[in-house]
């Protein structure tokens, strides 16, 4: 297994993405191919380069402030754009990076392209719920959402959870307002039709419309949504999952007893504290590319870019994306209804 590495891209590049790669291939074997600045990513390594680790010179680096539809087409020779173009040709199994999530996007849509038939290639991050894990699959918070969309999503959304988290007959939701399915919009309402068809046809487990508050509970492995609804229902469970930490920390350092009983219940609070860190998934899917393509955290740290190439390597070993070649004209069917 070979991934390629943007090693310039997010807030602490090239330092931790070196490190964490690295760290990949040494405890692994991965093969990492690291693009970028070539005297910087040697820098990063501090001697660390070993056999099975191959350094890609790429001399621009793709900024926050750079046009994201743009930016790769412009800088030609930047990390991303050699990169990707290097995944086209074959010549690694995934790519990852933490870098600009738009120029992510447009660059992998393409350079790489879209499984034919696919859409819009959507984002599937994996969130932590009562139940385990699920998918949160969504086209981006300032992108334009329709029926055929949503269906899509689910889709995608449900081989990824059956092929990459290893569910079977993964349950997919409709994220809503209620379960009802008068509930939400008319693009809720239209979405719940073709998704209930497609159920009843025995394409998909749809289970209906499911609340925020129900599907972090673990009511469902696919929660599909619209962007902008996505993306709040993820950022709350952020702030949530950090607002808890500390105050557990807190409430456990407030005197000599609480901290007897943090000790008696230290292995549930790190399996807590595991279950919430994002660091432990790495990076997000991007679903309905033709090619593994992983978008990691911009503040990803080494520990999490580490995580970022694990999942980067499991997403090609699985299969998912013949999956989604295979199924793309039903999904066409049920668009259709």
């Amino acid at each position: 297994m070979k991934i390629i590495v943007d090693a310039m891209g997010g807030d602490n590049a090239p330092g931790e993405i070196v490190k964490g790669a690295l760290a990949a291939h040494g405890k692994n074997g991965i093969e990492i191919v690291l693009v970028g600045r070539e005297e910087d990513i040697r820098a990063a390594a501090a001697g660390g380069m070993k056999e099975g680790v191959q350094v890609v010179n790429a001399r621009e680096v793709i900024e926050i402030c750079d046009d994201p539809a743009t930016a790769f087409k412009h800088k030609k020779d930047s990390s991303i754009t050699v990169g990707l173009t290097m995944l086209k040709n074959g010549e690694g199994d995934a790519f990852v990076s933490a870098g600009s999530t738009g120029a992510l996007l447009s660059a992998a849509t393409l350079l790489v392209k879209r499984v034919k038939g696919i859409r819009r290639a959507a984002l599937a991050p994996v969130i932590p719920t009562a139940g385990g894990r699920a998918v949160l699959i969504d086209c981006g918070a300032n992108a334009e959402c329709t029926v055929e969309y949503l269906l899509q999503f689910a889709y995608l959304g449900s081989f990824y959870a059956s092929r990459v988290l290893g569910i079977e007959k993964p349950r997919v939701g409709l994220l809503n307002i209620g379960a009802e399915p008068s509930k939400g919009d008319t693009l809720r309402q239209e979405a719940w039709k073709a998704l209930t068809a497609a159920g009843e046809a025995g394409r998909l487990h749809f289970i209906g419309n499911i609340e925020a508050k129900d599907a972090v509970k673990g009511g469902c492995d696919v929660i599909v949504s619209d962007g902008f609804a996505g993306n709040v229902m993820l950022k709350t469970i952020e702030g949530v999952a950090s607002f808890l930490g500390k105050e557990i920390k807190k409430m456990f350092l407030q005197s000599l007893k609480t901290k007897v009983a943090a000790l008696l219940v230290k292995d549930g609070l790190k399996s807590f504290k595991e279950q919430m860190d994002p660091d432990k998934i790495g990076g997000t899917a991007f679903l309905g590319i033709s090619r593994p393509v992983i978008k990691a955290h911009g503040s990803s740290g080494a520990a999490a870019l580490e995580n970022a190439v694990y999942q980067a390597a499991s997403v090609a070993a699985s299969g998912v994306i013949a999956d989604i070649e295979a199924h793309v004209e039903e999904m066409k069917v049920e668009t259709a209804l």
